[in-house]
């Protein structure tokens, strides 16, 4: 294989302040589902590194959940069509797909049969649906709300019950199959979150905005008690699960807390607190055979630890929203991944094992749209706030001291030794030591993109004239020296790690490479793309360079060969690459819209 894929660091789910989040488990108890955008993320459970991402959906997802077989998974979107695929082929084959109702899906239970499904959320006519898996066909109905329905489960032992929970604040119970209205509750105040079986059915217990959580008998559906007395927690209660031998359960609020109950004395066993700010209101959790997990508003994926509540395990950390830029250093410990998103984030990656973490403290406000590592272990990154940053690697804190202000929007930036060159979108900017030594205003065409030769002597700049810039660095200025050809509007250029080549790529679909001590001559141009090439990186060995295009393919080049060419098609499903880096020779790196990190082994 030429290439093939090494690591998938997925995406965070993708939250909404009161909004709760539906986490799935799969019986084996290995993985745990969820969704962001239109993805559905499978990841395993001891090893988060290990992830699979579904995009067949063409709208939103909003909840996925695993068949009690574990050979489906069913996912429903915002446009209420429901897929049902196979879990156990990595092509995710579709087996049924249906609408139930027109709107957003807010929760699919299943029987333990994996035959029945229940499906509910925001429709329009009707907020629910009961059906046969592999015909579609009604097997009941869902009555009693009057509003969007935001929680089903079934009782997994027959006889069949099921229980909804709606913003109409009613819990609905329903005998089965066929399903049919049984009894209508009415002891919460607010929006009903959650409702949830006991995996041997004997209770069932639901959850609400107004913090309480109901104990219900699961035959009869009457009240037995009340988690907690009047309230259980002092926020909103988002999501409950219970322990598989169904004496215990675990709740997670908007009061920044996760608690473990004991449901048979009705109290609080541990109370894990997950911090102050309004990012630690916590809005889904799962527990899986010996996990206990918890997502916090930032996205944050939190492994509860029982023997010491006020730290986590381990905190899973990523993008919820789209990455722009991506580089790549190596210090005594390893090579580190670094992320930049479009929420201002960025984020730092172990490239061995996926481990995550991020800098502390106040970073970008806006979108990173560059980032490069200069010689002194700094990440120098701008962004649209209009500053660029320099950010102390090994200490991975924020500086507010550190930052320099740009008079227009930063687009990219490059460096070599103490020089930083800052392309925006009126000037050209030369940073050393953290000043402001030299800007450009007045230079007869609208810059692109920038890189700067790795000896700190000249500077390419790219137009929407179809030149190349070059010039000379005097000092603390820019001199003019050469004007290069290109075949369209320059999208990305870059100098190899050595000097001896500038890349760019543009337009038109080409990627062109100019020999720098023959005096900037072609070298070699390269076709391949079917679409915009927006993106551009060298490998350590100065021999190839990938370039990724708006038709979403991924091509490494040969410099000495233009016919030599590596192709990776559906590189990241749903978008195209944003930004490349190189790890070492035979290991790439690609971000994309989807907030996914893939590293690829490539072999020449």
């Amino acid at each position: 294989m030429p290439h093939e894929s090494k690591f998938v660091f997925a995406s965070l789910p993708q939250l909404e302040r009161g909004v709760a989040k539906v986490l799935g488990g799969d019986p084996k108890r290995t993985n745990f589902l969820y969704t962001n955008g239109k993805c559905v993320i499978i990841r395993n459970i001891d090893n988060p590194a290990i992830a699979d991402v579904y995009t067949e959906h063409a709208h939103s997802v909003g909840v996925a959940k695993y068949s009690p077989s574990g050979y489906y998974i069913a996912s429903g979107d915002a446009s209420g069509k429901v897929r049902i695929w196979d879990t156990t082929q990595k092509e995710h084959i579709l087996k049924y797909e249906y609408t139930p109702f027109a709107g957003t899906v807010k929760d699919i239970a299943w029987t333990e049969d994996s035959k029945r499904m229940a499906v509910v959320g925001e429709g329009r006519e009707k907020f629910g649906s009961v059906f046969l898996w592999d015909t579609g066909s009604s097997v009941g109905e869902v009555y009693g709300h009057s509003k969007v329905i935001n929680s089903v489960d079934i009782k997994q032992k027959r006889p069949y019950r099921m229980v909804t929970g709606s913003d109409d604040t009613c819990v609905c119970y329903s005998e089965g199959p066929p399903f049919k209205f049984k009894s209508t509750s009415f002891d919460h105040d607010q929006f009903v979150n959650c409702v949830r079986y006991a995996p041997d059915g004997s209770k069932f217990v639901s959850a609400g905005a107004d913090g309480k959580i109901i104990v219900r008998d699961g035959s009869t559906g009457e009240k037995v008690g009340s988690l907690g007395g009047e309230k259980a927690h002092n926020g909103g209660i988002y999501a409950v699960s219970w322990s598989a031998d169904c004496s215990q359960l675990i709740s997670a609020s908007g009061d920044k807390t996760v608690k473990l109950w004991d449901v048979g004395t009705e109290t609080a066993v541990t109370t894990f607190n997950m911090g102050s700010a309004v990012c630690d209101q916590q809005l889904g959790c799962l527990w899986q055979g010996d996990h206990l997990l918890s997502v916090s508003l930032s996205g944050y994926i939190n492994y509860l630890d029982k023997n010491n509540p006020n730290k986590p395990l381990r905190t899973i950390k990523g993008h919820m929203k789209s990455i722009q830029c991506v580089t790549v250093h190596r210090n005594e410990s390893g090579p580190y991944i670094y992320s930049g998103s479009h929420d201002g984030h960025i984020n730092i990656w172990n490239a061995d094992n996926g481990d995550s973490d991020c800098f502390s403290g106040k970073g970008h406000t806006n979108q990173v749209s560059s980032m490069a590592v200069n010689e002194n272990d700094e990440l120098v990154s701008c962004g649209m706030d209009d500053t660029l940053r320099f950010t102390n690697l090994n200490k991975k804190e924020y500086s507010p001291s550190d930052v320099v202000k740009m008079d227009s929007q930063p687009k990219t930036v490059s460096v070599a030794g103490a020089l930083s060159l800052v392309v925006c979108i009126n000037e050209i900017v030369l940073v050393k030591d953290k000043k402001k030594v030299f800007s450009m205003v007045d230079h007869g065409y609208e810059a692109t993109v920038g890189a700067i030769h790795p000896g700190g002597t000249t500077v390419a700049i790219g137009g929407d004239d179809k030149k190349i810039n070059l010039y000379s660095v005097q000092g603390n200025t820019l001199k003019a020296d050469k004007v290069l050809e290109a075949k369209g509007r320059v999208t990305d250029i870059a100098f190899s790690n050595n000097g001896a080549y500038l890349a760019a790529i543009d337009e038109q679909k080409a990627a062109s490479v100019f020999a720098v001590a023959d005096g900037y001559s072609v070298k070699n141009v390269f076709y391949g793309h079917h679409a915009k090439p927006v993106c551009l990186a060298w490998a350590p060995d100065n021999e190839h360079f990938a370039t990724g295009g708006m038709d979403m393919m991924v091509y490494v080049w040969d410099v000495s060969d233009p016919e030599k060419r590596l192709k990776i098609p559906d590189t990241h499903r749903l978008h195209h690459v944003s930004s490349l880096a190189w790890v070492d020779d035979h290991t790439l790196v690609t971000v994309s819209h989807d907030a996914t990190i893939k590293e690829w082994t490539i072999t020449y």
